[in-house]
């Protein structure tokens, strides 16, 4: 009979009554007890974190920051209970949360502290503190949601700490804004300062040129005024001798007038002399005083010009809006010392002046002397009978001469006290022009000076960085937050059942395929005792268990879809990979029940643990102890996981080739193993007579 004919035989079995019946209808459902129930009841959990009872707690007292209240407590809290995003937020108070946690009756709890506010306004402050949430979490309500948690809290923390710091950097760019406008300020003030020394040179340039004028102005004062005391002097002594020479006259003329005849007979040759003489004196005398207004007029408007000059050149640098010149005090002693030699100039050309008819009356008294002195020496040797009128005439001559002598004397005072002053004026002037100058070249270097501070300046305000509120927003929430995750899932799953569905199905399928053996014997008693071919009968075990297994996996993945809601990326690729793995599974049940028996049965099972601790069905097989990196590769359902996370989240099918060439290879072996166990069993034995162990 062949292998086919016997599998149906196995299989008409299951129709001979109602608990056959049963029982296959059982194990067809079998698979679902372990893939669609169990993904099921785990299917999405983080989508159901609402219903989570969580204690919310906000000690939070605010905080007063630059005259602004701030609540982050009461914000973060809004937040919280706003999101419907997270856990089933429940506000208590603190004593309430700790009790609850304890209890069970919430799975956790977030307290914001009361100096949560105080803390986050710190950054703003001289010495910044980090604000701290507190969870309290109780691994004996649930292990699961302690490690939730974290994750959740952890999104939390990142919003406060961001939005604390936003806070933070915005004030730090309008600082930045600050210091660059008046960094701006200063630089045009700078471009200002420059301006004015500019100026400033300019005028003490002005100033030097203009005082180097007034120096040889004043030079010529002191010049003039020496050469006019000088010819003062010289009159002074003129006259006084002429005074006292007509005064001896007058006394000599007086004292002897009684004896003059005698005498003038006997001396008037004598007398002819000293008359010639007194005429060249008196001439000389005359012609000074007609020098005399012109020198003192001329040097009175030298002296008052030269003073002008320079007290013009004072006001426009001292008693401006802008004082430019450094020595104005020096500056105010010359103008005050040129006013002072003006002055004693004009009172000297005034005394000229005002004694101009003294000096008329006393240049024709001079004239007259010449005159009377020739006349006296061409009448010497008449004058015995001339004495009377010539001794009148004496008399008037020293009267006159007298008086000449006095105003001589008057004016050459004046004039050394205007020389004096005119040698104090140039004195001053030259140092006011040596300061001056002094003065020219430190403002050059001011002026080079302020041109570095405003390039500085305008340097610095050019670097300083001044953001409007868009840039600031911008490069707040970038300091914020510098590092963002940009998380980019290839062939993502949508929920956690979608992801560890490669891992219970194929579960499902090896505990399917175990029971089938459990109802269905993996060799057929009467192939074996008819001595049937040893692979006839391998089949003839193999095939009913294979058809029941593609049969469960139509079941399964038709609840898991139309029920559950599990999408394939690969729906046909998937339920005939499933086929393929039953096939492969029954294969292998089937030898381990066919080469040992009851015992079989164990080593199925220990096999089934074997394979899903090491197939990486959960964690990466990496984070397993190292026994179960080294059997990882040598089991058969790490490539059944392998292959099913790409069919049904997509990417490469190169595993799944890999995995049906495995499959293929382990379902061959097994086969080859189970004929070769029917082979055996054809022959008898006192074990199978009478075995040690029966299940």
């Amino acid at each position: 009979m062949r292998s086919p004919k016997l599998a149906a035989l196995e299989l008409k079995r299951f129709g001979r009554g109602k608990l056959p019946r049963a029982a296959l209808a059982a194990l067809l459902l079998l698979p679902l007890l372990y893939g669609a129930l169990y993904l099921w009841s785990f299917w999405d959990p983080y989508g159901k974190l609402d219903k989570i009872p969580v204690a919310l707690v906000n000690s939070d007292r605010g905080a007063t920051v630059k005259g602004e209240h701030l609540t982050a407590g009461d914000d973060l809290t809004d937040r919280l209970l706003g999101s419907g995003k997270s856990f089933d937020w429940h506000r208590t108070s603190a004593a309430e949360a700790r009790d609850g946690v304890e209890n069970g009756r919430y799975y956790l709890s977030l307290t914001v502290p009361e100096d949560f506010s105080k803390r986050i306004a710190s950054s703003s402050g001289a010495s910044p503190e980090t604000g701290a949430l507190k969870v309290r979490t109780n691994d004996a309500n649930n292990y699961i949601v302690g490690q939730i948690s974290r994750s959740v809290f952890s999104e939390v923390r990142a919003a406060a700490s961001t939005k604390a710091s936003r806070g933070f950097y915005d004030n730090i760019f309008v600082s930045f804004s600050d210091i660059h406008g008046r960094t701006e300020k200063a630089a045009k003030g700078a471009d200002e300062l420059g301006r004015g020394i500019g100026k400033a040179k300019t005028a003490a340039g002005d100033l030097a040129k203009g005082l180097g004028t007034a120096k040889e102005g004043s030079h010529g004062l002191k010049s003039g005024l020496g050469k006019l005391n000088k010819g003062a002097g010289t009159l002074d002594t003129g006259a006084g001798g002429v005074a006292d020479g007509t005064q001896a006259l007058s006394d000599t003329v007086n004292g002897v007038a009684d004896k003059a005849g005698p005498f003038l007979k006997k001396h008037g040759k004598e007398i002819g002399d000293v008359s010639r003489l007194v005429a060249d004196a008196s001439q000389r005398a005359s012609d000074d005083l007609d020098d005399l207004p012109d020198t003192a007029s001329s040097a009175a408007a030298d002296a008052r010009s030269a003073s002008d000059d320079l007290a013009a050149d004072y006001r426009t640098r001292c008693e401006g809006p802008v004082a430019t010149a450094p020595d104005c005090p020096a500056l105010k002693k010359a103008v005050r010392a040129a006013d002072r030699a003006a002055d004693v100039a004009e009172d000297v050309n005034k005394l000229v002046k005002d004694n101009t008819g003294q000096l008329d009356t006393l240049a024709d008294d001079l004239n007259d002397l010449h005159d009377k002195a020739l006349l006296l020496a061409e009448k010497a040797p008449h004058l015995g009978t001339d004495l009377d009128a010539a001794v009148k005439k004496v008399n008037a001559l020293n009267s006159g001469a007298h008086k000449v002598a006095k105003g001589a004397g008057k004016l050459h005072t004046g004039l050394t006290t205007a020389h004096g002053a005119a040698s104090t004026l140039d004195k001053g002037v030259g140092k006011l022009r040596t300061g001056s100058t002094s003065l020219k070249g430190g403002l050059v270097k001011l002026a080079d000076g302020s041109g570095t501070l405003s390039g500085g300046l305008h340097d610095g305000a050019a670097k300083i960085p001044d953001y409007d509120k868009h840039d600031r927003d911008a490069r707040t929430g970038v300091m914020a937050d510098p590092v963002q995750l940009v998380n980019q899932a290839l062939h993502k799953a949508p929920n956690y059942g979608t992801g560890f569905a490669p891992y219970f199905i194929p579960l499902s399928l090896w505990v399917g395929a175990m029971v089938a053996y459990m109802l269905i014997p993996p060799l057929n008693a009467r192939a074996v005792a008819a001595g049937a071919s040893s692979w006839r009968v391998a089949l003839a075990g193999w095939l009913p268990v294979a058809a029941i297994g593609a049969l469960q996996t139509g079941a399964l993945m038709a609840v898991l879809h139309w029920a559950v809601g599990l999408q394939m990326v690969r729906a046909a690729g998937t339920v005939g990979f499933l086929v393929l793995v039953a096939a492969c599974f029954a294969a292998i049940v089937q030898w381990l029940n066919a080469r040992f028996g009851p015992a079989g049965r164990i080593l199925v099972l220990a096999l089934l643990m074997l394979q899903l601790t090491s197939a990486g069905g959960t964690y990466p097989v990496q984070t397993s102890p190292r026994f179960f990196n080294a059997i990882h590769p040598f089991l058969p359902m790490s490539y059944v996981v392998d292959g099913l996370r790409r069919l049904i989240t997509g990417g490469g099918l190169g595993p799944v080739w890999v995995a049906c060439g495995v499959l293929l290879g382990f379902g061959a072996a097994a086969l080859a193993l189970t004929a070769w166990s029917a082979r055996r069993r054809q022959v008898w034995s006192v074990d199978r007579l009478h075995p040690q162990l029966s299940l």
